[in-house]
């Protein structure tokens, strides 16, 4: 890498420093103004204080559940559609990607099972898993959360809808002719970017057409106030197409710094593209299902805007001992220390204000997902954050702690949020109750007990397996054949989630062919002015 990147790379963290120190001086001298009345601005008059999660609150709170609904249905209306498309198509993807998943696991046990079917080789399935859980279930269902939630909080209609419509056709085009291709032996081969180039240019024009509306709504806005979930859904809708164009120029980037670049999308298609998504929804969800708002409002700008500046830096610790300069590598980790400041101020809000309201913790599944999601999210941070030191990246690198880490904040984290945000958010949109709430409890529990297995499974692998690496006494056929049994409980564990999305498919398919309950059906639907 020349000179001139690496002082980019270095005044880039120094402007980092800088920036932050003027946001919080400017918010503690009130030239930003980020107190309880804007944290309010996601609740209606008299809302507050009513529990709001029909999945879960029925009874007598039934009718203040659903009373609001009347006054955003003119907001809802006009997003419902592209909403609902969205929302499954992305549950499709999850179902096939899942199923690769599981298919990739049982692989690395059970080595000869399908090994002369060429299009799910161990290297294709779990390829397949990979991109179409990221491109198809998480972006495709986060911007089908994020066009739900910013109308809200912009007290205005989706703008463009139609052109929802016509960017989920394209990236769903997208999706499907990468699974393809790539099945079938044609990729970039550059992990996190294996779709080939030619196919990608359907996801950049899908997202441009999906990304606008959501622009255009912010323009447009009513609210004097912009919620910090707009914040991150905003930024990540533009962070996302920077970083997949960038990364997908054909024959820019060759060499050590193909690999730089390729891990500088990597890891910021999770951190800087998923988080948002994720973070943003529960910064929304939580304290709408509690009836309260966040714990401290003025962390949650610091959280945002602290990703914003550290973010961008952390993937390259991923090529440590590569051939890449010392000082990248170093950057990396001090912008992967610096992550803990956004992470505890997310915690902080989210956390503590579940805490003080853990009876709705007890009665909202809703809330169960999300707010489990948000601890992954904490967890996988730190995480990541402890695995960038030189120490512990010695002995987890190139192991199975690595694929179980990923799954913290890709599943654990961002899937967990989705799943919560789409219990809470489907009934709002069809006016009617989830038909089997004994089927939440049921996809809960697989999912929640699929994954501490498949994740202390494969931590413990990887840490035995990097030890034994380490050891110039341990053969790798030794240590290979030491990883079996950790291996066969990923399987179990990657099966039991499956199951759960299965049944959560069918839930979903359930509620759209109006199996269940009608909420205040009539007036949910009816037109009224939100703003």
């Amino acid at each position: 890498m020349t000179p001139i990147l690496g002082i980019l790379l270095a005044t880039s963290f120094v402007a980092s420093l800088v920036a932050l120190g003027i946001l919080v001086w400017a918010v503690a001298n009130k030239l930003i103004f980020v107190g309880k009345n804007e944290a309010e601005t996601i609740f209606m008059k008299g809302e507050l204080g009513q529990p709001d999660d029909s999945a879960s609150f029925g009874g007598e709170n039934e009718a203040q559940t659903h009373r609001f609904d009347v006054l955003r249905a003119g907001i809802d209306r006009s997003g419902r559609g592209p909403v609902l498309l969205l929302v499954t198509v992305g549950i499709t993807w999850l179902l096939i990607g899942s199923v690769f998943g599981v298919m990739a696991s049982l692989k690395l046990h059970w080595p000869d099972w399908l090994a002369d079917v060429a299009q799910v080789t161990f290297g294709r399935a779990r390829t397949l898993h990979l991109n179409i859980v990221a491109y198809g279930w998480l972006s495709v269902t986060g911007i089908g959360v994020a066009l739900w939630l910013l109308p809200r909080i912009f007290h205005t209609p989706l703008r463009r809808p139609n052109m929802v419509y016509f960017g989920a056709a394209l990236w769903t085009l997208g999706v499907l002719g990468g699974t393809i291709a790539v099945a079938n032996g044609w990729s970039d081969g550059i992990e996190w970017l294996e779709f080939p180039w030619q196919i990608d240019i359907l996801l950049a024009v899908g997202g441009f057409f999906l990304a606008w509306p959501a622009i255009e709504t912010a323009a447009n806005r009513k609210s004097r106030h912009i919620y910090v979930s707009g914040w991150y859904f905003l930024a990540g809708m533009v962070w996302f197409p920077f970083l997949f164009l960038v990364s997908n120029i054909p024959g820019l980037h060759i060499g050590a710094q193909q690999a730089t670049v390729n891990w500088w999308f990597a890891h910021n298609v999770l951190g800087l593209w998923l988080t948002p998504m994720g973070v943003g929804a529960a910064y929304y969800i939580i304290p709408k299902i509690i009836g309260k708002p966040v714990y401290s409002y003025n962390v949650s700008l610091l959280g945002f805007w602290s990703l914003a500046l550290f973010y961008s830096q952390v993937g390259i610790h991923h090529l440590m001992g590569g051939p890449v300069p010392t000082w990248a590598v170093t950057l990396s980790v001090v912008h992967s220390i610096m992550m803990f400041v956004p992470v505890i101020a997310v915690a902080i809000n989210q956390h503590v204000t579940v805490a003080q309201n853990l009876w709705a913790f007890k009665q909202s599944m809703a809330l169960r997902f999300v707010w489990i999601g948000a601890l992954m999210y904490t967890l996988s941070s730190f995480q990541g954050s402890l695995e960038a030191i030189r120490s512990v990246n010695s002995v987890t690198h190139f192991t199975h702690y690595t694929v179980g880490h990923a799954h913290l904040g890709a599943y654990g984290f961002v899937s967990m949020v989705m799943f919560g945000t789409l219990y809470y958010m489907m009934p709002h949109i069809l006016g009617r109750r989830w038909p089997f709430p004994a089927l939440i409890k049921t996809h809960f529990w697989l999912v929640t007990a699929g994954f501490t297995i498949y994740v202390l499974a494969l931590s413990i692998a990887g840490v035995v397996q990097g030890m034994g690496l380490m050891d110039p006494g341990s053969s790798f056929g030794e240590i290979t054949r030491k990883m079996v049994p950790y291996l066969e409980a990923r399987s179990i564990g990657g099966t039991m989630m499956t199951l759960g999305h299965f049944i959560f498919a069918a839930h979903f398919a359930l509620l759209l062919l109006r199996k269940g309950s009608a909420v205040n059906a009539t007036p949910t639907l009816a037109q009224a002015d939100a703003s």
